[in-house]
């Protein structure tokens, strides 16, 4: 247990039902007690863990506010320590002025993900789940948080711990065999050797190629709404938001720089951005904007190119067309009115006819983006690497096992693949948070919010 007894309000700022204050380390109950006192006069050093006791928030004399004390004793709470929290009426000022008082009973204020932290360090949960904590405060859509969720109880942690078990079998036969070499023992079966290195090099593969799958689910799809200017882009961009995020006039040009928006369509999140209208033009402030449009066309993942099909098709179409990649889904707009051009030059490319105007056809189009972003579909019960940390150590441990299994086929030193094996065994060890630097942590949790 930590000697600094920390605190730090751990609900969000603003008006609401309830605000909480966690209080947690050795001398949580003692600060708790000189701050509420209950309209029992029971004490809260007398309760039992999973108790709790109505009473009023209290500096010296002043009452702050009524609260409820709830009491959580070590090692039975979140952090591992004696927890005390204070429920006081949701409020800025309410809220603000209770930490004041426990603060100045004698806790320190929390850094970020502190409580977190102290949870890892005393064992209630290791690295790779303590990190799926704040992915589900902040995940966007329903497979996110079913994602976040099997990281939280373990499901990244337990495939990592059945690829280390077996990596230490075969770290045990090489230890066996080299350490007594003037023994008989039967040599290593190099066959059987080199299948379980696969077997480990497959798990870590496919480990390894659900993160970016996972992370465009966590994080959303950078996506663009592209076209020459009056095509719709901005009528498209509110109704995919169901919102006037963007201007819609009959004016060309009325767009001028990057309008952007998070919607979520069933379970894909999207960052959108509506950009000026792309075309020919010698007018400064709008070839500012076009070329804005062609930069975040090219740095995004999904590109909704958007097309008037009421109209001829003209030379900015065409450059436009020129420009667009793999990752485009051509949209014909307005097809509601008599088309004007064949829409053959499109071949080979994902296209879907609507009219934003009038809502048809977008059914079609939230398909279709469903079918394009989840190329590879991705089951939230499958172990899938959270973070950046995590996708790192589980590279390291992939190169390694390579390593280890091209010295087998070359006929290296039995010694060399071991330290292969250990050189992986180390790095899946840190991305479990057995082995790892107290640098390596504090990066973890500083990205915490206070309070978790």
């Amino acid at each position: 247990m930590s000697e600094r007894t920390i605190a730090a309000i751990s609900t969000p700022s603003g008006e609401g039902g309830i605000a909480v204050i966690r209080i947690s380390g050795s001398d949580a109950i003692s600060i708790a007690e000189k701050s509420f006192r209950s309209f029992s006069g029971r004490a809260l050093s007398s309760l039992s863990g999973y108790s709790a006791l109505y009473g009023e928030i209290i500096d010296g004399d002043n009452v702050i506010d009524d609260a409820v004390a709830l009491v959580f004793l070590e090692p039975k709470s979140f952090t591992g320590e004696d927890t005390v929290e204070l429920s006081v009426h949701g409020g800025k000022l309410v809220a603000r002025d209770t930490l004041r008082v426990v603060l100045a009973n004698g806790a320190n204020l929390a850094l970020p993900g502190e409580f977190t932290k102290r949870a890892y360090l005393n064992g209630k949960l290791d690295l790779a789940s303590a990190e799926s904590i704040m992915e589900i405060i902040s995940a966007k859509n329903e497979t996110a948080l079913r994602i976040s969720r099997m990281a939280k109880e373990g499901k990244v942690s337990k495939k990592i711990e059945e690829i280390i078990a077996d990596l230490l079998k075969l770290d045990a036969s090489i230890s066996v065999y080299s350490d007594y070499p003037d023994e008989e023992i039967e040599e290593l079966d190099t066959p059987s050797f080199l299948s379980a290195l696969e077997k480990t090099e497959n798990s870590l593969s496919e480990l390894l190629s659900s993160y970016d799958t996972g992370k465009i689910i966590r994080n959303g799809v950078e996506t663009s709404i592209v076209g020459k200017p009056n095509v719709g882009k901005s009528t498209l961009m509110n109704l995919l938001c169901r919102a006037d995020r963007s201007i819609v006039t009959s004016v060309a040009g009325t767009t001028r720089d990057v309008v952007e928006s998070t919607v979520t369509l069933d379970d894909i999140t999207l960052i959108l951005s509506d950009t000026a209208g792309i075309h020919s033009t010698d007018d400064v402030v709008e070839k500012a904007g076009v070329e804005r449009s062609i930069n975040r066309l090219n740095s995004s993942a999904l590109v909704l190119a958007v097309f008037d099909i009421s109209r001829p098709i003209d030379d900015d179409d065409r450059e436009l067309l020129k420009i667009l990649g793999d990752n485009t889904i051509i949209i014909l707009n307005k097809n509601d009115l008599k088309p004007q051009f064949d829409t053959s030059i499109f071949d080979g490319k994902q296209t879907v006819s609507i009219s934003a105007k009038d809502n048809s056809g977008i059914e079609n189009l939230y398909e279709i983006i469903s079918s394009v972003v989840n190329k590879k579909k991705i089951d939230g019960d499958e172990a899938i690497l959270i973070s950046e940390r995590q996708r790192n150590c589980a590279n390291k441990a992939y190169s390694s096992i390579i390593e280890a299994k091209n010295a087998l086929i070359n006929g290296v030193t039995i010694d060399a693949v071991g330290v292969c094996i250990d050189d992986c065994l180390s790095a899946l060890l840190e991305l479990t948070g057995k082995r790892v630097t107290n640098e390596v942590t504090d990066e973890v949790f500083k990205r915490f919010c206070v309070g978790k």
